[in-house]
């Protein structure tokens, strides 16, 4: 028995060091933690329980059959984050650098369908070198199998990935279709050709980093969600971040306790608006002023930050925020803040996770350059999104909604449940000076300066859309958080359902 024992842990010992001492060091020497050393810093002490430690490739071409790593290159399982669990893959690249082979793969789905089973989150820590060159489309099938649970998986628990290295070719397939992705400055990139190729195909000389770097993905192109500075602080957002999210769509988000009054006055709200209707203001203001604690979990922070989207809690209870954003762009809707709200608002909607709309926007960005690369169908993202949308929805127009975005942004004909305005709102076609230049064309500049006023008047208060009902009520800016707290309150037995589909389809 004791031989045996000792045999299990020999194993034990060969499965955890992986590609070896000298591999960890040059880990190491990178500014990157190892694939278990990240799982025990994102997983509560001592919670992690490994599958197929011992679980060796089958390939016996090019000499693989004379290099065999118990593992195969990734690590799997389960673990709790602040007590709840979670099923995890961690690729090690000291082992074959951390490429993908069928039994690899085979790993990955494992732990993907058991988190399927029973209703909880997959968190994937990605760093590998791409398909493993050896076992040709034994590979390349490994990963369509990991990418067919992806989708099955989409929508029914939350997937979170973690780009900590490279990830390439077919590889970057899988965190796409994921709910979140989180990058590591300077030492994780995503494309699906490298500096090489493309160099070769077009004759671009580009950089890794300027390719596929975590700052290209968060600010330009948008494919991932946030950046961080080393492995450390990525996995303790990811920690963080995962305390918002329900476990599956069958469960609820987490309650955390706040001792955060729910009927808080921001008396500074009050002033929050500027008197000038072309002056900016900073709406991340009114979001901290209205979560517990000021604790807002911001995504996709760098791109398209014309329009603000995150996590925050209201008596202790995760609601998603959208928001126009009035320092970027005046809080006009283009195609890439449509897209990005429209992504969330369809999380939030799949994971029944309320939505709180903060609106003040002046309309669509014009130009041939939004129009010419289909703002029409992108803006009907956003649109789509919110009008299928089945959770709780409050909206409050702070100052401008203008136009067909007044109609996007969660209106009351997109069955928003609880729609408010502050005094300073003004809900019209457009601008009372844009306006007027239309409708009283050819006039002198006096006429047109008296109408302008009349129109001002007439339109630019919330009460003539509150006369039609498509406002519920005038709120006090000071009272907001109190507001929306009962108005979650009141929500909560919500029950709505779409007419019967296999699916809809949506303007991609």
């Amino acid at each position: 028995m004791s031989s045996t024992i000792a045999e299990l842990e020999r194993k034990r010992a060969a499965a955890r060091l992986g590609g070896g001492e000298k591999r960890i060091a040059a880990q190491h020497a990178k500014g990157k933690l190892t694939a278990r050393e990240r799982l025990d810093v994102l997983l509560d002490e001592g919670s992690f329980e490994e599958l197929d430690m011992y679980v060796e490739h089958n390939c016996v071409d090019f000499g693989m059959q004379d290099q065999i790593i118990p593992g195969d290159g990734v690590v799997t399982g389960s673990g709790t984050i602040n007590g709840r669990l979670v099923f995890v893959f961690s690729q090690d690249f000291t082992v074959f650098g951390g490429s993908l082979s069928e039994r690899h793969a085979q790993k990955i789905c494992k732990i993907m369908d058991m988190a399927l089973k029973v209703g909880a989150p997959v968190i994937g820590l990605n760093d590998s070198g791409g398909a493993r060159i050896q076992e040709g489309v034994a590979s390349l099938g490994g990963y369509a199998e990991v990418f067919q649970r992806n989708v099955l998986a989409s929508g029914v628990v939350p997937q979170i990935s973690l780009i900590m290295g490279p990830c390439a070719g077919g590889a970057v397939y899988s965190p796409a279709m994921t709910d979140f992705i989180f990058m590591v400055k300077d030492s994780s990139y995503m494309f699906v050709t490298g500096p090489d190729v493309v160099k070769t195909v077009t004759n671009e000389i580009v950089t890794q980093e300027e390719l596929g770097g975590a700052v290209t993905h968060t600010t330009k192109s948008g494919v991932a969600d946030v950046a961080f500075e080393d492995d450390i602080e990525v996995l303790l957002a990811a920690r963080d971040f995962v305390d918002f999210l329900p476990a599956s769509n069958r469960e609820a988000a987490p309650e955390r306790p706040s001792s955060d009054p729910w009927d808080r006055i921001e008396e500074s709200l009050d002033t929050l608006v500027p008197a000038s209707a072309n002056q900016p203001y900073d709406m991340h203001e009114l979001i901290r002023k209205t979560v517990d604690e000021g604790d807002f979990f911001e995504v996709q922070p760098t791109h398209a930050g014309n329009i603000i989207i995150g996590f925050g809690r209201i008596e202790g209870r995760t609601v998603g925020f959208v928001a126009n954003q009035p320092m970027v762009l005046a809080g006009c809707l283009d195609i890439n803040s449509s897209k990005k709200a429209a992504r969330f608002v369809r999380f939030c909607d799949a994971f029944e996770i309320p939505i709180v709309t903060f609106v003040d926007v002046p309309g669509f960005l014009p130009g041939t350059a939004q129009e010419l690369n289909g703002i029409i169908k992108h803006g009907a993202k956003l649109l789509f999104a919110y009008g299928e949308a089945t959770v709780p929805k409050i909206t409050v127009i702070t100052r401008k909604a203008y136009g067909g975005a007044y109609d996007v942004m969660a209106s009351k004909h997109l069955r928003g449940d609880l729609n408010y305005a502050w005094p300073t709102a003004e809900i019209a076609v457009m601008g009372a000076k844009g306006a007027v230049e239309i409708i009283f064309r050819g006039r002198s500049p006096a006429e047109i300066a008296e109408q302008t006023a009349a129109y001002e008047a007439r339109f630019a208060n919330p009460f003539v859309a509150a006369s039609k009902g498509f406002i519920d009520e005038v709120i006090q800016p000071h009272s907001t958080r109190r507001r929306i707290a009962l108005g979650l309150r009141k929500l909560r037995g919500k029950q709505l359902e779409n007419p019967w589909k296999k699916h809809d389809n949506i303007p991609l």
